[in-house]
Formats: structure tokens, sequence, C-alpha cells
């Protein structure tokens, strides 16, 4: 939802609003987070491969091991990718319109922060813990669900909950769009998909393996493949740094 739905409604409404140019983004940083994309895919690509391919030596536990291996891999990308990012060049990630407003004369009045440093931290952890106890009981209602409501457990789990959980996000990249800011639309849309490819689903893969769970990174090859042709469609769009509605 993040890559075709977001991304799609941020460059179609953003090109209604400047409907005689072309928005420009970085087309450096959106190259390296198709890379990125391009990564993420293929540590799901070859579990799923192995598997429907019958090529394991021993049967289930190379599919595991290779799942573990990938996501320690992935990991350790997504934990550069994040220091390049902050630490080594963040120049590099400043937007353009904000290189722009760099350039121009300062303002006289600085915008003060509404709140702290440690007070956004406290606020975080305490939205955290509460999403995350909301989020067990969604995981257990899911079944009943999609039982009364005579709906497949997976276009629940796949088309519903992924829209309904990026309202907010889906929000924000179409107003960044429809303020000629495709940089902050690119880092909600497709960064949000970098972080659940590339850190969140391996990290619950190496969480289970600490655990004693057999979870790997084998999605079907369905999926996959579906997966896999939306990063292609979204690498190729990404690749002129320019975007218009019709895009």
């Amino acid at each position: 939802s993040n890559m075709l739905l977001v991304l799609g409604c941020a460059f179609f409404c953003g090109g209604l609003v400047y409907p005689r140019k072309e928005q420009v983004f970085d087309k450096g940083n959106a190259v390296v987070n198709s890379g990125l994309l391009l990564m993420a895919v293929m540590g799901l690509l070859f579990p799923a491969v192995l598997h429907y391919t019958h090529s394991e030596v021993h049967a289930g536990s190379s599919e595991l091991a290779l799942s573990r291996f990938s996501s320690c891999i992935m990991l350790v990308a997504y934990a550069a990718y994040l220091f390049f990012q902050l630490k080594s060049q963040p120049s590099s990630y400043t937007p353009l319109t904000e290189e722009t407003s760099q350039n121009e004369e300062p303002s006289d009045e600085d915008e003060d922060p509404e709140i702290s440093k440690w007070e956004a931290i406290i606020w975080l952890s305490i939205l955290t813990a509460w999403v995350s106890l909301l989020s067990g009981y969604l995981v257990d209602a899911i079944e009943g669900a999609s039982v009364s409501w005579k709906i497949p457990i997976s276009f629940i789990s796949v088309i519903l909950l992924p829209i309904v959980g990026n309202a907010a996000e889906h929000a924000g990249a179409i107003m960044f769009a429809m303020k000629d800011k495709l940089d902050l639309s690119l880092g909600v849309a497709i960064g949000s998909s970098i972080q659940i490819s590339m850190f969140a689903v391996p990290f619950c893969v190496v969480i289970g393996w600490m655990m004693g769970e057999q979870m790997d990174l084998n999605f079907q090859l369905f999926e996959t493949a579906t997966l896999f042709i939306t990063v292609i469609v979204v690498a190729f769009f990404l690749q002129e740094g320019t975007s218009n509605y019709f895009k």
C-alpha cells in the first residue's frame, strides 16, 4: 500500500496542484531507496524459490537457515543505511526544498520546538506500549472477523490492515506533495516500506530464532512475485527524479 497507493496518490495530487510543471525530487536518494527495496525483495525471493523448486539439501532446514542468514544481512544493511543517512552524509538527505530555503535570507522569527527531546521520548515510549497492546487484541480478533464477515484472512491482513494503519502516512504524503515537498512524500512512502522490509520482517525472524520459533522469509511465491513487480515499477518511475499526475 505504501509503494503503490500512497506514492501514487501523492504523485497524482501533487500533479493536480502543479499541473503545468514537473515536480522534482532528489534522484540520488530515490535510486538508493530503490536499491534497498530490491535487496529486500531478493532476501524474500530466495527462500520462496528454494522452497518451490524443491532444491533444498535438507527439507525445511535449508530454507530456515537461508532465511536467518538473509535476515542478519538485511539488518546489517539497514543499520549501515541509517548510519550513512544520519551520521556519515546527512547533507545528502536534505530535501531540495529545504536547500532552496537555506539559500534564501534567514527569517528573523525562529520557531521553537513545542516539546523537548525527553518529552518526545517519553510520549513515544507510552504510545509504543499502547499500540503494542492494541495490536495484540487486533491479531486475536482477525480470525473471528474473517469468519463473521466471510472475508479471507489474507485479504484482511494484506489489504485492509495496511490501508487503515497507514491512513496518517497516506494523508501526510499527499499534503507534502501538494506543498511541492516530494522528498518528504518519498520519505513517508518509500522510507516506511524500507523500514518494514529491511528491519521489521528480518527482526521478527531473528527474534523468533532467539525464542526457538521456526520463522522464515517464505511469503509464498505469488506474494513475493507481486512485491518484486511492485518494486520494479516503483524504481522505474523514480529513476528520472521527476513526477506528474500522469505517473
